[in-house]
């Protein structure tokens, strides 16, 4: 009662019943500034994580959805000409009056410094749609100064493709600063001559296919890991601590290595020239002619990556196994049931967190690998990230590269929210 008394000391009613504090504030409010307080200072602990997010997380993913439908190159390069292509029907060649304005654009985008001219960019993002738009562009610009009217046959003369309807119909098209012809290509589609989205060749059709394979790669390298996992981390699981903490040490072992260096020692093992082709010779399986090709194909990126991955399914079915009592499966088997039954009706519905925690792991990490396909995978072994990195590597179409790792971000999005639907993110355990 003293105590409760001293805690009190502090408070006393006004003259109205109230509760206040000594120095006369209302209880509630002090109360609610004590807690504004409390969460400020915690705001204030978690503001670093958040910023560090919002930079190199956020940031440039949003940056990459917008650079895919960004299409700022024939707007600016080519203000004129589009106002003058405005009501051209699209079957025949324009009028003079769009080679004049294409000329005065031309002209105006030479006054401007070199590092600031539109020409460039323009040349590059026609390119994209019709073949040889950049040399086209490129050799008139240079000429337009000593153009003279008319401008139409000018620009005939100065390349061909001034005179196709083709070039005509992809600047009317995409002169607008948002595009959807990313996206487009990223499904392997194209605009035919009316406009209207089409199936490309089928000899031009690699991206839908890739994403197929990447798919399917995800999906087999996951269940790889689970099925080579489970055993393993029950086997952890049961061992006393001091056996279970030594096999730990090996799980981790590979993260304490570079993953280059891990991939270069599968090129080791699987080259046709390698340790498992050499071994095999040696006692006798194979001959010279009959080497193995484990590498440069699909069957060295499911091996490798299973490798590598399969740490990111064992962690968390160990920390879930861990957890389960003995003695469910002492009390199911001592009710009749087999060790077989057991295990299926008790122990596995109980690793089940495990296992959809690592397989969400395994299959993320996976659709979007790199290093490892573009290693060991050859042509046959690639996936959409490896064509990813072409784009904005080689081909510097970061356009269609940006559509392309939006699509996969929003297939992996899809994939997770039906995994919550029909598994539900609750359940899953990392420990």
């Amino acid at each position: 009662m003293a105590q409760a008394d001293a805690g009190n000391a502090d408070l006393m009613q006004d003259a109205s019943g109230q509760m206040v504090t000594a120095d006369g504030v209302p209880l509630k409010l002090s109360l609610k500034r004590a807690e504004r307080q409390r969460k400020l200072m915690a705001l204030a602990l978690v503001l670093p994580l958040l910023l560090f997010l919002l930079v190199v997380f956020i940031f440039p993913i949003g940056q990459m959805m917008w650079r895919s439908v960004d299409n700022p190159q024939v707007v600016n390069a080519l203000p004129q000409t589009l106002e003058a292509l405005q009501g051209w029907d699209g079957e025949e060649l324009p009028g003079e009056e769009v080679y004049a304005a294409l000329a005065a654009d031309f002209r105006r985008d030479m006054e401007r410094p070199r590092r600031d001219q539109f020409s460039g960019p323009l040349g590059v993002r026609l390119n994209y749609e019709l073949s040889a738009a950049r040399g086209a562009v490129a050799r008139t610009v240079r000429k337009v100064p000593d153009f003279e009217p008319p401008y139409k046959e000018a620009f005939l003369d100065s390349h061909r493709l001034w005179g196709d309807v083709a070039l005509w119909r992809v600047i009317e098209r995409e002169g607008r600063p948002l595009t959807s012809a990313y996206y487009v290509a990223a499904l392997d589609r194209q605009f035919n001559d009316e406009g209207e989205i089409e199936l490309r060749d089928e000899n031009r059709r690699i991206y839908t296919d890739l994403y197929i394979r990447t798919l399917g790669l995800s999906i087999t390298i996951t269940v790889l890991t689970i099925l080579l996992g489970f055993p393993i981390a029950y086997y952890m699981s049961i061992l006393p601590m001091r056996y279970s903490n030594l096999l730990m040490i090996f799980v981790l072992l590979p993260f304490w290595t570079s993953l280059l260096v891990r991939t270069t020692a599968w090129i080791v093992l699987l080259q046709q020239q390698g340790v498992i082709n050499e071994s095999l010779i040696a006692v006798g399986i194979i001959g010279e002619d009959g080497r193995f090709s484990l590498m440069y194909n699909m069957f060295g990126t499911i091996i490798a990556m299973t490798h590598i991955l399969l740490p990111f399914m064992v962690l968390p079915l160990y920390s879930v196994m861990r957890t389960i009592p003995p003695s469910y499966m002492r009390a199911a088997k001592s009710l009749g049931a087999t060790p077989f039954t057991a295990f299926r009706k008790v122990y596995l519905p109980q690793t089940l967190p495990g296992i959809g925690a690592g397989a969400v792991l395994v299959f993320i990490i996976s659709i979007g690998y790199y290093i490892t396909p573009a290693l060991v995978g050859g042509q046959s072994g690639r996936m959409i990230s490896n064509e990813i990195a072409r784009h904005m590597q080689q081909s510097l179409n970061w356009g269609l590269a940006a559509a392309l790792g939006t699509i996969l971000l929003l297939g992996v999005l899809v994939l997770y929210w039906a995994y919550n639907r029909l598994v539900g993110a609750d359940n899953l355990k990392l420990g």
